[in-house]
């Protein structure tokens, strides 16, 4: 204890003493390892806060409990704090900071450091001094770059050891590239090593989003060569032009007066944070990427958000005045413009980032779920529990629903869901005994009663929640049966509207009808789940009245059983048509004894 005590003690005589300024603080375990960075316009005042119970989080307290120093540098301004806690986290990779995913699946685009480089798409990063532009989330976007690299410029294709020692000893021979006009053959020194070059540094203008003024310098360069009247050069470079121009148009989506502008937006799913990033320039977007971050102290999306504008302006270099971000951040940075546009070409902009990062989103999770079908069925369950205010995920569900034609053959069904998919081995089916056949609420009050008296009786499961395949006077059934019982059971309604169809879900009393999106996969799953309890209900139904049916007509004939009743109205379709049958007939399909037997029940 003394010892806890003496550790307390001396923390909160180094947080006593931090100074009231703008600076980064690093927090270290017993072994010295950093474990946490973090930045802070009042570093006293920030760290002080983490050290306050009432405040913490589960995270927080076991963060607190792994600190054993704590060490700061102050900075001049906040915006400095964030520059160096970015670099920080990259140098300590702490176990509890917020973590960049760059996951490998994505592609990059690949400028090799060789006398010749390559140009293409990779998935490794390899440290050898070869530059790398992306990753990009969205495969479409990289191959269109790499189709307009080689439309518009001749780049060796081979893995050839290629150096201008080895080409003047003559070592290599053209290829098929070469013959079908897709390589200049720098191998057997068809181009020299500059004007090869030189259009590797215009496709690092393309990658890096500076298209402009390549093309400003591409057309001042084909009035040159015409004036020189050098037609045939002018003509290549002018298809080069024309080429980069069409893309341009292309990805064009604002006016050209938006110029070296970044658009940022933000989303997140649990502990997992995704920003779009966005750079236009000339009134195109000639840079977008979306990245995952690994959330790990329950850090605000603000904070997530200048973190993530840090990373993106230093690993492309934005030099950008203007950033255009969903909300107002409470910092400053000297020569930069924050915009929250509420109209016009800006709103328009924000408004495609959040598109992307949505989309982004919403294919990560279909790749999980269709890696984990499991985890698929969980989510649902919890974002149901979420939206309906349920203390816990419900794993559980029972749905009811009744079936009978003017009250005659009444049934009732309830099939049991567990973690959104369906039980079938507790699927229950019922007739109903009260005589309330044409009134569903007393069917329902029956059926509920039988199902959950039972299940106290034999220790069976009870449901999470029940969802009852009607609208308020079905709920209202299921809460009085609840109350009767003391049971404790939550209570959902599907409602449809005029075509029968799914409308909605209801909850609470008073009901109030909880807003779900009818494209989501929520809706679809209870949308499945009153379908396959109505299927299940009218099946029973159709099933007990066939029977009823050949019964009173067929089964009264002395001999003649279930069977054999079955298999007449299977063959004639019809109690009549039996009776319409010859003798013959009859004897075709159940045999001479019992077809006489038949015979004579309807010739008497």
């Amino acid at each position: 204890m003394k010892g806890k005590e003496a550790y307390e003690k001396r923390l909160k005589l180094i947080v006593q003493n931090l100074p009231e300024k703008p600076g980064c603080y690093q927090y270290l375990d017993e072994q010295g390892t950093v474990i946490y960075v973090g930045k802070a316009k009042n570093l006293k005042r920030r760290v002080s806060s983490y050290f306050i119970k009432e405040n913490q989080t589960d995270k927080t307290r076991m963060l607190v409990s792994k600190i054993s120093d704590i060490k700061y540098i102050v900075v001049e301004t906040e915006w400095d704090a964030f520059l160096l806690e970015n670099n920080l986290i990259k140098r300590y990779k702490p176990r509890y900071n917020i973590l960049l995913k760059d996951d490998k699946t994505y592609p990059s685009i690949c400028i090799t450091r060789e006398e010749f480089p390559r140009v293409f798409k990779t998935r490794k990063i390899i440290r050898n001094g070869s530059e790398y532009y992306g990753p990009y989330s969205h495969v479409g976007t990289l191959n269109g770059l790499l189709q307009i690299i080689s439309q518009a410029y001749k780049v060796r294709t081979c893995h050839l050891p290629l150096n201008m020692q080895n080409i003047k000893a003559g070592k290599f021979k053209d290829c098929l590239e070469y013959h079908i006009k897709n390589c200049p053959a720098p191998c057997i020194g068809l181009i020299s090593r500059e004007d090869y070059n030189e259009q590797i540094s215009e496709i690092r203008q393309i990658l890096k989003g500076n298209s402009h003024e390549l093309t400003r310098e591409l057309m001042q360069e084909i009035k040159s060569l015409a004036k020189d009247l050098r037609f045939e050069e002018a003509q290549a470079v002018k298809i080069k032009y024309d080429t980069i121009m069409e893309f341009r148009e292309k990805s064009r989506v604002v006016d050209t007066g938006l110029d070296n502008v970044d658009v940022y937006n933000i989303d997140n799913d649990e502990d997992v944070v995704f920003v779009n990033y966005l750079h236009v320039a000339d009134g195109c977007i000639n840079q977008a990427f979306t990245f995952e971050y690994k959330r790990k102290m329950d850090e605000p999306l603000e904070e997530m958000l200048l973190l993530a504008i840090v990373e993106m302006r230093n690993r492309y270099k934005s030099t950008a005045r203007e950033i255009i971000v969903p909300f107002m951040p409470e910092t400053e940075y000297e020569g930069i413009t924050w915009t929250v546009p509420q109209k016009g070409e800006k709103k328009k902009l924000l408004e495609l980032s959040a598109l992307n990062v949505k989309q982004y989103r919403a294919d990560r999770l279909k790749r999980s779920d269709k890696l984990n079908p499991e985890q698929k069925h969980t989510r649902l369950m919890k974002e149901l529990g979420t939206l309906l205010g349920l203390d816990k995920i419900p794993i559980r569900i029972e749905c009811f629903d009744n079936s009978h034609i003017s009250g005659t053959d009444a049934v009732a069904a309830c099939v049991v869901y567990e973690n959104g998919k369906p039980c079938r081995k507790d699927y229950r089916l019922y007739n109903i005994k009260s005589g309330a056949g044409g009134d569903d609420y007393g069917s329902m009050y029956e059926v509920m009663m039988r199902r959950w008296m039972r299940a106290q009786e034999e220790g069976s499961p009870m449901p999470d929640l029940v969802i009852v395949d009607g609208g308020k006077g079905q709920m209202s059934v299921a809460k009085e049966v609840i109350d009767n019982l003391s049971i404790s059971i939550n209570i959902a309604g599907l409602v449809k509207n005029a075509r029968h169809r799914t409308e909605g879900l209801l909850y609470g009393f008073p009901q109030m009808q909880v807003g779900i999106k009818p494209d989501s996969e929520l809706f679809r799953l209870l949308e499945q789940m009153q379908e396959e309890v109505h299927r299940v209900a009218i099946s029973f139904h159709k099933n007990k009245r066939s029977k009823r049916q050949t019964h009173s007509e067929l089964t009264d004939i002395k001999g003649i059983g279930e069977n054999t009743a079955t298999a007449l109205i299977k063959k004639f379709k019809s109690v009549k048509r039996i009776s319409e049958a010859g003798l013959e007939e009859l004897a075709a399909e159940i045999g001479k004894a019992k077809a006489q037997t038949v015979y004579n029940w309807f010739h008497k």
